[in-house]
């Protein structure tokens, strides 16, 4: 008896797979969302509820059942409301997919902008030993540490980030984040680092920065008030006094994407649509 494969592709079964796929992409890119937020400990209280109302039905607690299930029918109203900042980013990165231009040149612009601008803060305030520190959001939303600031949403351009940094002003103190190549907020407080690999001879600011990459994946460029020596952190590591040269390659190989020659509006769509959550 010989079986027929083709039997097996039928509307049926493709709509099946697909679905399986559809609900395992969502998922990808949400834990990607909120990895490194602190919704993945509100994520990890909601799969572990979900695991004891499979075993108390499994062992036939009817008490406990009745309770979790009523904790699991008011969950969505609570998903919606303690996962809000990051439903809203993931809409607002959804709504940014672009159908009818292609802005990668545009966005590389932008980027090199970007660099020149913190080049041009950065050897201003190495010269004269200002203390800075600057994080620059990646793929880890940083909405936590955000909240802790002083509100600006502004054009990221040298001059704003000297002013703020100039000693004695009212946001000199704490972390510039910026966010979209704009600076969301000054004087926010970013979290202190325990690594003992630290130096002694780095301060505070120096362990605010190792302190955010070691909980994000963002970039963070610290000048030294003592010495005026430039630093970057990223993922736990820290690189310390850093010529212009060497901090200009390492921000353009990470901050500056590759020129890309332009697609069709399709592609693009299912490009956009596919890295919306990895943004």
């Amino acid at each position: 008896m010989q079986f027929d494969f083709a039997s097996l592709w039928t509307w049926h079964t493709l709509s099946v797979v697909l679905d399986v796929l559809i609900t395992w992409y969502f998922i990808y890119h949400l834990t990607h969302l909120i990895k490194g937020t602190k919704a993945v400990q509100l994520a990890n209280g909601i799969i572990l509820i979900m695991v004891a109302r499979v075993l108390a039905g499994w062992a036939q607690l009817t008490t406990v059942t009745f309770i979790l299930d009523q904790i699991v029918s008011w969950s969505v109203i609570g998903i919606i409301v303690i996962f809000q900042p990051e439903i809203r980013r993931g809409l607002e990165r959804l709504g940014r997919v672009s159908l009818f231009s292609d802005s990668e040149n545009s966005k590389r612009e932008q980027q090199e902008k970007l660099v020149k601008e913190l080049d041009k803060a950065i050897q201003y305030m190495s010269k004269r030993r200002i203390g800075a520190l600057i994080t620059l959001e990646q793929k880890t939303g940083l909405e936590e540490y955000v909240e802790t600031g002083i509100k600006l949403d502004a054009l990221v351009t040298g001059e704003l980030l000297i002013n703020i940094f100039i000693p004695n002003t009212p946001l000199h103190d704490g972390a510039v984040i910026i966010k979209n190549n704009r600076v969301q907020v000054a004087s926010a407080y970013l979290p202190l680092s325990d690594n003992a690999m630290i130096p002694k001879s780095l301060g505070t600011r120096h362990r605010a920065a190792v302190g955010i990459s070691e909980v994000t994946d963002a970039i963070t460029v610290v000048v030294s008030e003592e010495t005026g020596g430039v630093t970057i952190t990223r993922n736990g590591q820290f690189m310390v006094d850093l010529s212009q040269q060497e901090y200009l390659k390492y921000l353009r190989a990470e901050l500056v994407t590759e020129e890309k020659k332009k697609q069709p509006w399709p592609i693009r769509l299912a490009r956009g649509i596919w890295n919306w959550g990895d943004k």
